[in-house]
This record gives C-alpha cells, sequence and structure tokens, in this order.
C-alpha cells in the first residue's frame, strides 16, 4: 500500500514537473508526458503501477518527488505549492459526484485512443484541457502556474498545461484512493523518499 502511495505521488510530481517545464521552457520531456496523459485514460487500472505503464515510465516523477522530499532548503516552491493546490483540487472534485461522473464519461469516450497516445500518433492535449477547463476549473481553488508570460500567452502550451494539471488530478485520485492524506505525506516524508529511492534503483537495475 505505501509503494503504491509512493508511485501516486510520483506520477504526480511527473505531471507537475511537466507544468513547470511548458511554463518556464516552453517544452517538456516528451515521452513522461505521454506517460501522464496516459495515466488519465486509465480509468479501472489492476494496480497502481498499470496507470502508468509500469514504474519505468516515472523516472522523471521518482527523481522530483526525491528531491522534493529531500530537500531542508532550496525546493522548488512553486511546484510545492501547485502540489498542494491540486490535493485540494482533488478534494473539491471528490465532494461533487455529479462532476466526477461527467469526467469520468468523457474520459471514457477518449480511453480507446490510449494506444495512440502511448504511442505519440495522436494529440490530445487539447481535447484533456477541454475537459479539465469545463469540470475543474470552476472548482477551488485555481491551480497557478507561474512561468515565462511567452510561453503562458501561447494557446498550444496552455492546452499542454492544462491537459498535464488534468493528470496530475487523476494521480491525486489515485494517491487519496489508497489513504494517501497531506498530513501521511507530512509526517512520512522521510520514509516515502526511501521507498522512492528503492523504485528508481528498481527501475535502473531494470533497464527501464
Amino acid at each position: 500500500m505505501r509503494e503504491g502511495r509512493v508511485i501516486a505521488l510520483a506520477g504526480l510530481f511527473q505531471a507537475l514537473a511537466l507544468v513547470r517545464a511548458v511554463a518556464l521552457r516552453g517544452s517538456c520531456d516528451a515521452a513522461a508526458m505521454r506517460t501522464a496523459l496516459a495515466s488519465v485514460l486509465r480509468i479501472d487500472a489492476e494496480t497502481p503501477a498499470a496507470v502508468y505503464g509500469g514504474v519505468a515510465n516515472l523516472r522523471l516523477g521518482l527523481t522530483t518527488l526525491i528531491a522534493h522530499l529531500d530537500a531542508e532548503r532550496g525546493r522548488d516552491l512553486a511546484l510545492t505549492r501547485m502540489a498542494v493546490s491540486v490535493l485540494r483540487l482533488e478534494r473539491s472534485l471528490a465532494a461533487r459526484p455529479a462532476v466526477r461522473e461527467s469526467l469520468r464519461r468523457a474520459l471514457a469516450e477518449v480511453a480507446p485512443r490510449l494506444a495512440e497516445v502511448e504511442a505519440g500518433t495522436v494529440d490530445l492535449a487539447p481535447r484533456l484541457a477541454r475537459l479539465y477547463c469545463e469540470n475543474l476549473s470552476p472548482l477551488k481553488p485555481r491551480v497557478l502556474v507561474e512561468g515565462d508570460p511567452n510561453y503562458l500567452t501561447q494557446s498550444a502550451q496552455v492546452d499542454r498545461i492544462r491537459a498535464l494539471l488534468l493528470a496530475a488530478v487523476r494521480s491525486a485520485v489515485l494517491w487519496r484512493q489508497l489513504g494517501g492524506s497531506q498530513w501521511r505525506l507530512l509526517f512520512r516524508h522521510r520514509q516515502y523518499a526511501m521507498l522512492a529511492r528503492g523504485l528508481l534503483a528498481r527501475c535502473t537495475l531494470d533497464g527501464g
């Protein structure tokens, strides 16, 4: 169960690290983004790892999570703020069954295109961004994204950011389903960092 929570957190931090990359540089790791967006379409995956197509696809998320949990100083505060906002936004979504069901139905319609998303042959970011706007943007809190205005005003980049925020919320949902909470993260951060390092080492050993 604890390992599953760490996998969910890695998914959350991977999505948010990609948001930061797009907002600051206008580009991000394409493979890591495919993993994040594909996770949104795996609504009924059998295991936490299966949500992401395997732990090896979460290398960026695990690295980011470890850096966040281990940092005494120099932590990316913008990333921290986004993570807190996403976890709270997931709570707002959970409190609105009608919105949650509407979003689930919409994602189920897109789910048959999962293989195309994984292969990178289709860009579903605009469609997922629209779902984020329709279902999550009206809820509180709003997730504030800091970055370069040159990128934050480009519609294509905004679509990517919103699609990745939807992926972050998907990971937050998984985190809660596995018993995660902000208090648990606060008081067990060293334990989670140790588990994350173990998962990252496993990726390396497996050649993932």
